[in-house]
């Protein structure tokens, strides 16, 4: 899950009046399982989120239950030394703050920059792998196809209306290639090999853009740069396209092996700067947008 679902889940649970208290770390040193900002919602019953697991985890949600079955009143500061205190051997030290849930801690729960923002154009099987996969990392997907049929159906797949993931039905992928925001990457596996095509040229015609990578075989990336090249784009610009794509090393075809190729890529790609986006908030590019089918905000139609 990630950090703008749990702020949306923790939301939920507020108004479902669910008594909680949010565990934050606010400070962290050395070696620790997760860094400083990190949150978990502990209830009754249930958690949402994670501190980092192990004795660190238990013992929190011990704390805050306590404070949960003994009234309103969250425990003080915690401040752990991860080895001495608890017995784990990361060596690090932190500090756990206590709050209640409420309408002040939902206010000050700040999301973090996405890692990145990435425009993937297809919802076939490695597409959808990919999307589904992503929804639980800290970025921003704007997922495009110029078929509706092709996304899930959130009645079947609720995680499609997950924050940060954007189904569009568009009528023109190119043009949403050249309207995306600096930065993005992108990733191109539609239906059609003429549509990866044009698309791919219009990514490299940009010299703003993150990854840019379509899946395929090194023959398609060798017909692809041929192309490129006799319509006058530069040798350095057409060596940076990726095909085939995936984290090197990573054995299997399937679309679920290959979508955690592909997101390993994208999480280890050098980071330039991303889009400058909290996380779970969609940037805009540009391209008009209106509601489509299912009843959803997602997917939404694009017109070129």
């Amino acid at each position: 899950m990630n950090q703008a679902a749990l702020r949306a889940a923790a939301q939920q649970w507020l108004q479902n009046g669910e008594p909680a208290l949010v565990v934050r770390v606010q400070a962290a040193r050395g070696s620790v399982p997760r860094d400083d900002g990190v949150r978990m919602v502990v209830g009754r019953q249930a958690v949402l989120g994670t501190i980092g697991g192990g004795h660190l985890e238990w013992v929190a949600i011990q704390e805050a239950r306590r404070a949960l079955l003994q009234g309103d009143t969250p425990p003080p500061l915690q401040r752990l030394a991860l080895g001495p205190a608890l017995g784990q051997c990361c060596g690090g030290a932190l500090e756990l703050h206590y709050e209640r849930l409420d309408a002040a801690a939902l206010s000050a729960w700040a999301l973090p920059p996405g890692r990145f923002h990435l425009v993937l154009y297809g919802a076939g099987h490695v597409g959808q792998a990919l999307a589904r996969l992503l929804v639980d990392v800290d970025c921003t997907v704007d997922w495009i196809d110029v078929r509706e049929e092709a996304f899930p159906n959130p009645a079947q797949a609720p995680w499609v209306q997950s924050p940060g993931l954007q189904c569009v039905v568009s009528d023109g992928p190119v043009a949403d290639a050249l309207a995306a925001p600096a930065g993005a990457h992108h990733l191109v596996m539609t239906h059609s090999h003429a549509l990866d095509y044009d698309i791919v040229q219009a990514l490299l015609s940009r010299t703003d853009t993150g990854l840019v990578g379509v899946i395929g075989s090194k023959t398609k990336r060798q017909r692809f740069e041929h192309r490129l090249l006799a319509r006058g784009l530069s040798p350095q610009r057409v060596k940076t396209l990726q095909c085939p794509i995936g984290l090197p090393g990573v054995r299997g075809k399937e679309p679920a092996v290959v979508a955690v190729a592909v997101a390993a890529q994208l999480l280890s790609w050098p980071e330039a700067g991303h889009a400058g986006t909290e996380c779970g908030v969609q940037p805009t590019s540009g391209v008009e947008t209106g509601t489509a089918a299912h009843g959803m905000s997602p997917p939404t139609s694009r017109a070129s």
